[in-house]
């Protein structure tokens, strides 16, 4: 396949906007502005924008809240409270933390890590309830079998 000049330029582009997007990804956790991430990227704040939005779909700062968010869900099942996830991604206040949580995800932080530590209870007390279906019939393992769970 034969490149023409006009290429060069767009994959130089998408290069530079990848750049600020992984620079994101490493450092959710630390103050970083907006400035920061353009500089990254060698683009003025506002074409950056745009150039971001473009690719990704979301603003700079939205993916940056999306990614913190979805760091923030990892600890909270690892088992970290909620202010413990809330200032390990980033944010500053469990006031904004918990109404963006809450906005994203659908239930509040605190909510969500007691749903979290309720399924482990029950995945430690039933185990073969979590087995999906599909998989336990693949095996063979019918109702009739040892694998029943009792109540």
């Amino acid at each position: 396949m034969k490149r023409t000049i006009e290429q060069y330029p767009k994959v130089y582009l998408y290069k530079r906007v990848v750049q600020a997007k992984l620079f994101i990804d490493s450092h959710y956790a630390e103050n970083i502005e907006l400035n920061n991430i353009a500089d990254e990227a060698y683009f003025s704040k506002f074409h950056f924008i745009r150039l971001f939005k473009n690719i990704y779909g979301k603003t700079p700062h939205q993916y940056l809240t999306a990614v913190r968010i979805e760091k923030a869900i990892q600890l909270l099942r690892a088992g970290q409270t909620v202010s413990e996830a809330c200032y390990a991604v980033g944010f500053e206040s469990l006031s904004s933390f918990g109404s963006l949580f809450k906005r994203t995800v659908g239930v509040t932080p605190s909510a969500f890590l007691e749903e979290q530590q309720k399924m482990k209870v029950q995945i430690m007390n039933t185990p073969l309830m979590f087995v999906p279906g599909c998989f336990a019939y693949q095996h063979g393992w019918s109702e009739n079998s040892n694998f029943e769970i009792v109540p």
